[in-house]
């Protein structure tokens, strides 16, 4: 469904993308992730034919130049950034717009998904909030229940039930057949859907894994706090484990990192009596920091950025 080669994107004098390579297949639900100023939207504003390559190819349903293939295009469902909605237009007006520029594709849908999320069709939209106007993005992209949608930052703006409706919705058009390509940087966003992610930095692809090994690099920031404070033995055992990373103990509090099963850390933990524990998925925003941000900051031609 995509295929990208060699993908060189310059502004001026500055290179944006660095020869990238990828490819998605049908049927394939495919995370994009990345810290902001990374190449992601570049990337897919090249893969929607928004802006044309410096040199390598860009492939899209079979096609190159989607400008020039305006029935191919009406096969994809797509989902920008930032959203530019402002003035008198109705999310109606805009809707019904692009059902008909579609030869009235999304007729049977439109109603049903506004309904869904709760959006107000007829308020203009110099009165609607970010999360409304995302609300009007998520319904022009799905509405026409497109083959492949390309969608940057899908959930920005929702609120936390709305943003899993949005992976409902998602992981509907995944098992009906459609192709996603989604660029984020929740980590519990892309798990829910996609099987597979592109990791960018700096304009290059350094990685393409399984959802379930980046969230096992990622870990847990683990907390347990104890009635009293822990033996010698105890900490010794805790100090042993490499599946905790950054490990603190502070007389009756234990912080760490922790990758990998809890098994053997709650079974040490029983021998003492717990008070208090916590345990929640660190962001990607943390993993990037620790694992992709590059040594320092000079770009290849060796100036500051």
């Amino acid at each position: 469904m995509i295929a990208i080669r060699e993908l060189v994107k310059d502004y001026g004098p500055f290179r944006a993308l660095h020869g990238v390579d990828l490819e998605v297949a049908r049927g394939e639900a495919f995370g994009f992730i990345g810290p902001n100023g990374a190449g992601k939207s570049t990337a897919i504003r090249c893969l929607l034919d928004l802006l044309r390559p410096t040199s390598g190819s860009v492939e899209v349903l079979g096609t190159r130049d989607l400008a020039k293939h305006p029935a191919v295009r009406a096969r994809i469902g797509y989902l920008p950034g930032e959203l530019v909605m402002a003035g008198k237009q109705t999310a109606r007006d805009h809707l019904t717009y692009l059902r008909e520029l579609r030869g009235g594709a999304g007729s049977g849908r439109m109603e049903a998904l506004a309904e869904r999320f709760g959006l107000d069709l007829d308020r203009p939209f110099r009165g609607l909030s970010k999360g409304n106007k995302q609300k009007v993005g998520v319904v022009q992209a799905f509405m026409h229940e497109p083959e492949l949608l390309i969608l940057d930052e899908p959930t920005s703006g929702l609120d936390p039930l709305l943003q899993q409706e949005f992976l409902s919705l998602a992981r509907e058009a995944r098992e009906a057949g459609a192709t996603l390509f989604i660029s984020s940087h929740i980590l519990s966003e892309l798990e829910a859907v996609a099987r597979r992610v592109a990791i960018i930095r700096a304009g290059r692809i350094v990685d393409v894994e399984d959802v379930a090994i980046l969230r096992e690099r990622a870990g847990q920031h683990l907390s347990l706090t104890f009635d009293a404070p822990l033996s010698a033995a105890a900490i010794d055992a805790f100090s042993a484990m490499p599946e905790l990373e950054g490990l603190v103990i502070s007389e009756n509090a234990l912080t760490a990192v922790l990758h990998g099963s809890p098994d053997r850390v709650l079974k040490e933990a029983a021998r003492s009596t717990v008070t208090a524990w916590s345990a929640h998925d660190r962001n990607l925003e943390e993993l990037f920091m620790e694992r992709y941000r590059e040594p320092d900051a000079a770009d290849h031609d060796g100036r500051r950025r």
